[in-house]
């Protein structure tokens, strides 16, 4: 008698094989290891995972979005928490806990620090995405430097968006995911709603 057996598809070449199911595992035993994996997984990366993502080390009966409240729930009280941001999730330090970090390694000292200036630009990039210079201008009253963006460029914040229609069809500002995930927003959705004639002054965002 022949023993029907599950095929297993050829891995991707440099991707190693991965024991989704756990089939041998009791069933407490094999969802502790996948919130394990889905914790692993996040701890190593300096930026938001999606559900996609996270569904690759996990069975396919398996909720991600359960293993994730079930770390969290594991989390209470300590120092640190595991938040959806950037249409994903990402571990974060409890904000109570920011003043010690900047204390024991200076933190505070770090590039992401912002001029009034750089704030503004960043906040109307944000707004009124698709932008261009042109238009940056128009809301400042004034050139803003190629310098200054190139800075929040740097600092992968913005980055080029579609070409603007105006003569010569300069290029447009957007902001990233990083930009999200710095102001801990889901999407561009979060962003705060702008009173009446606040546009035309985004340093005070």
């Amino acid at each position: 008698m022949k023993v029907a057996t599950r095929k297993r598809k050829p891995a991707e070449e440099g991707v190693p094989v991965l024991d989704r199911e756990l089939d041998d595992l009791p069933q407490e035993l094999r969802w502790r290891e996948w919130m394990g994996r889905i914790e692993a997984v996040l701890f190593a990366s300096a930026s938001s995972i999606g559900r996609e993502d996270l569904a690759r080390v996990v069975g396919q009966g398996a909720s991600v979005e359960m293993l994730i409240e079930d770390i969290q729930a594991e989390l209470t009280g300590r120092p640190y928490e595991l938040v959806q941001v950037a249409g994903g999730w990402m571990f974060r330090t409890r904000t109570q806990f920011a003043d010690a970090i900047k204390v024991a390694a200076d933190l505070g000292e770090q590039s992401l620090a912002f001029t009034e200036m750089e704030m503004g630009v960043l906040c109307a990039i944000a707004y009124h995405q698709p932008i261009d210079r042109a238009g940056l201008a128009d809301i400042f009253g004034k050139e803003v430097s190629r310098d200054l963006l190139a800075r929040l460029r740097c600092k992968d914040l913005i980055a080029s968006g579609p070409r603007s229609p105006r003569p010569g069809a300069p290029h447009t500002f957007v902001t990233t995911e990083t930009f999200l995930v710095t102001f801990d927003l889901q999407s561009l959705r979060d962003l705060p709603e702008l009173e009446f004639g606040d546009t035309k002054d985004p340093t005070t965002y």
